[in-house]
């Protein structure tokens, strides 16, 4: 008869560290996909903000630009007055029938004159109030952050020769002295160490619808 044969104490001492590496090995890896994983969904995330503002700025310009009845330029440089007291000549639009999104104090208004601008420790503010308002020129417009990582707005110009484009960081202006407008936006962001771009066409100005 054949009596059972025991592990023996280095037996055992062996297969408990084989089992302690495996153990430990297994717990790097997943801890090294989590980061990992991690890593790429905050890109990702910080990559579908800037999608979201860019198309929020496309979407304003493009409806700032659709046929007015009225003659007046729909996009213009505009000098307005900052929260913080400086004043500024920045790129202004209208939204005729307002918007939504923004954060009325009372009963939304039309005809929302709209500016972008860049704030150090802000981001990329808006600045905006109504044609409607009493005080619309005396007070300060409203300020409402588009996007906390907006950190650059240039204005990029096609050169006489159509084939060179040139960025400011302010609005150009011509023998006159009055502001151009550019052809295109850069809007810059940044995330820790990610940062991007984005370029945002400037639609053609059409012109005024008739009056029947």
């Amino acid at each position: 008869m054949r009596t059972a044969r025991a592990f023996t104490l280095i037996e055992m001492l062996v297969a408990a560290a084989l089992l302690g590496l495996l153990l430990l090995t297994l717990n790097y890896f997943i801890f090294s996909m989590a980061e990992i994983w991690g890593q790429g969904a905050e890109r990702r995330l910080f990559d579908q903000h800037v999608r979201a503002v860019t198309r929020e700025v496309e979407g304003m310009l493009r409806r700032a630009s659709l046929p007015p009845a009225a003659t007046d330029a729909p996009v213009f440089a505009r000098e307005i007055r900052l929260d913080d007291g400086r004043r500024m000549t920045v790129l202004s639009f209208e939204q005729p029938e307002g918007s939504p999104r923004l954060p009325w104090p009372a009963v939304p208004l039309p005809d929302v004159v709209c500016s972008l601008v860049v704030q150090e420790g802000r981001g990329l503010m808006l600045y905006w109030h109504s044609r409607l308002e009493e005080d619309f020129d005396d007070a300060a417009p409203r300020a409402w952050a588009m996007s906390p990582f907006g950190t650059a707005l240039a204005y990029e110009y096609n050169e006489a020769d159509g084939a060179t484009w040139r960025t400011y960081d302010q609005l150009q202006r011509n023998a006159a002295g009055q502001s151009t407008l550019p052809a295109r936006l850069r809007l810059g962001f940044t995330y820790g160490t990610m940062k991007t771009e984005t370029v945002v066409m400037l639609p053609p100005t059409a012109g005024p619808l008739p009056h029947f």
